[in-house]
């Protein structure tokens, strides 16, 4: 599973810029709108709003863009019609990638991300060619200071989670789509913070990228893909040497 972090700690670190630039706010305002029409306003019976308001604190998200996001989702609030749509693309050297939007305008997410692949070397696929290479998985990182991993083990296999790893100074815990809100809760009960947790898609096969100059225009591509106020996640199908991952950083 290391290779699944490599990736979750470039969205991570990606997402900290895009706070910095204000991007941070309207995405995770998105998520919530959609959370709470899916599973209601109350973030105590909803695991995956709760999630997200924890999210939207640490970007110092203000209240009440919180609690409006959440309006907007419950229909207290006009403004909650978004659409979620998912773009299949290949980005340079042929490596897989998942684009989801969540949008009120169908035809400007579409002609957006489809300017922003054609002009950093990328091609759309046809639908499922693409997305039959991911999983849709749940993924929580754990802080490992101060954390018993044998303890966070019993705890989180006894949930339901598929796997647990140690990847540098973090524990990931993966999780069946079904089994994420359960795995979730358990962490929550027993008192144990998570840096991140989110529903995901990781890839089954993943192309591994050892070209710095392909991994430069692979991440460009990505990059570009989310400055797009549609856009909401990126998935990649690929995992970068350690090596050339840390030139980059």
């Amino acid at each position: 599973m290391s290779g699944h972090s490599k990736w979750a700690n470039i969205k991570i670190k990606k997402g900290k810029a895009d706070a910095a630039r204000g991007k941070a706010f309207s995405k995770i305002a998105k998520e919530m709108t959609v959370s709470a029409r899916m599973g209601g306003g109350d973030p105590a019976a909803n695991i995956t709003l709760r999630m997200l308001i924890g999210k939207a604190k640490a970007v110092n998200m203000p209240k009440d863009n919180i609690d409006r996001a959440i309006k907007k989702g419950t229909g207290a609030l006009d403004g909650g019609a978004l659409e979620e749509l998912m773009y299949e693309a290949y980005a340079p050297g042929g490596v897989g990638i998942v684009i989801q939007a969540l949008t009120d305008n169908k035809n400007r997410a579409a002609s957006e991300i489809r300017n922003a692949c054609t002009k950093n070397g990328a091609s759309m696929a046809q639908q499922g060619a693409v997305s039959r290479m991911f999983q849709r998985k749940g993924q929580i990182y754990i802080d490992a200071a101060g954390i018993e991993e044998d303890k966070l083990m019993d705890i989180v296999i006894e949930a339901g989670a598929e796997d647990m790893q140690r990847d540098g100074d973090q524990f990931e815990v993966i999780t069946a789509f079904g089994d994420y809100a359960a795995v979730s809760e358990a962490i929550s009960a027993a008192g144990i913070a998570m840096a991140s947790s989110e529903l995901t898609m990781l890839p089954e096969m993943p192309t591994q990228i050892s070209d710095k100059e392909q991994a430069q225009k692979v991440m460009k591509l990505i990059e570009a893909l989310d400055e797009l106020d549609d856009v909401q996640n990126v998935y990649g199908a690929f995992e970068i040497d350690d090596a050339i991952l840390a030139e980059m950083e």
